[in-house]
């Protein structure tokens, strides 16, 4: 149930004003981001329908307000079961399946990964990532399955966080992408950046343009009308092999973001859809911070992951 609720009515017609800027007017202390969360969640409503934040005010019209519980700031801990690969004093590699959130946020205020380390680890995980954020020294995208690492005290995430920032980690993904590869092995030097116009999405651009990324990537079977290829990360940008295979033609199975009519056109070839962008991080490598050992996780590949192959036609 909301915590309180306000009614405010409408005194003139406002045509060329959105419902959000006309509730951002009023509440100042709120951002208009959230404001528009709450419009499309139907925290906020216009005469007791939803509306959408676009939603021009007219004169008699009553809004009205439910502002949601207030949620505690750090998470609670909740007894999520977890794939654990290795696992110390100092840090923890998980095989983290996909569909799960790294972190809480918007959508996702529960049932994240941290959430689950949060129980898994007593409360012992490094501090640096704020407390929406402990012990999380990268991430995986929603849908990405595979190894990631996660630290237990201050000193073990800046360390891991130094091999990070010198490209001294192994990163190898397994990716499923449309279309029979030409060749079997090359590098992407593209560069990355915010999409000039889509901006959930990023770009491949022109050098001297965003921020240098580099792919290796080589071809590990051929399937129907798609193809198994190994990644390897010698950078770290944001969807950067979803964004470099889409710059070769390539996009990867399952990924409506960045090749929706490839898997559209996948699908009437094959009859197979996919439940999600088939992207596995499969090996991860990095320098022990305390013992200086070298490590190495491999993460099995999933069971829809195996399936898409299988029907993709691997033998």
């Amino acid at each position: 149930m909301p915590e309180r609720c306000e009614k405010i009515t409408i005194e003139e017609s406002r045509p060329r004003e959105r419902l959000d800027q006309y509730l951002s007017a009023i509440y100042q202390a709120v951002s208009r981001g959230t404001i528009q969360r709450l419009i499309k969640e139907g925290h906020i409503t216009v005469n007791g329908t939803t509306v959408k934040p676009t939603h021009a005010p007219k004169a008699g019209e009553q809004v009205t307000v439910a502002w949601p519980t207030v949620r505690p700031a750090e998470p609670e801990p909740e007894d999520i079961p977890l794939d654990i690969l290795f696992e110390d004093t100092d840090l923890v590699v998980l095989n983290k399946a996909s569909g799960i959130c790294v972190h809480p946020g918007n959508g996702h205020e529960t049932g994240t990964l941290v959430h689950a380390l949060l129980h898994h680890c007593r409360g012992q995980l490094s501090g640096i990532g704020g407390v929406a954020r402990p012990g999380i020294v990268h991430r995986l995208d929603l849908d990405t399955s595979g190894c990631l690492v996660v630290a237990k005290n201050d000193a073990t995430h800046l360390h891991l966080s130094k091999q990070f920032a010198e490209r001294t980690m192994t990163k190898i993904y397994h990716a499923i992408v449309c279309g029979e590869m030409a060749r079997e092995a090359g590098e992407i030097t593209k560069a990355i950046a915010r999409h000039p116009t889509h901006r959930k999405r990023m770009a491949a651009l022109d050098d001297g343009d965003g921020k240098a990324a580099h792919t290796g990537y080589r071809v590990l079977q051929r399937l129907k009308h798609a193809t198994l290829a190994e990644a390897t990360l010698h950078t770290g940008r944001t969807h950067q092999i979803r964004v470099h295979f889409l710059y070769l033609g390539y996009p990867l199975v399952g990924d409506k973001t960045y090749g929706n009519s490839q898997n559209v056109r996948l699908k009437e070839l094959s009859g197979y859809s996919a439940p999600r962008q088939m992207l596995h991080a499969a090996t991860l490598g990095f320098t022990h911070p305390a013992t200086e050992k070298r490590i190495q996780c491999e993460a099995p590949r999933p069971a829809d992951f195996a399936a898409a192959m299988k029907l993709l036609g691997a033998k």
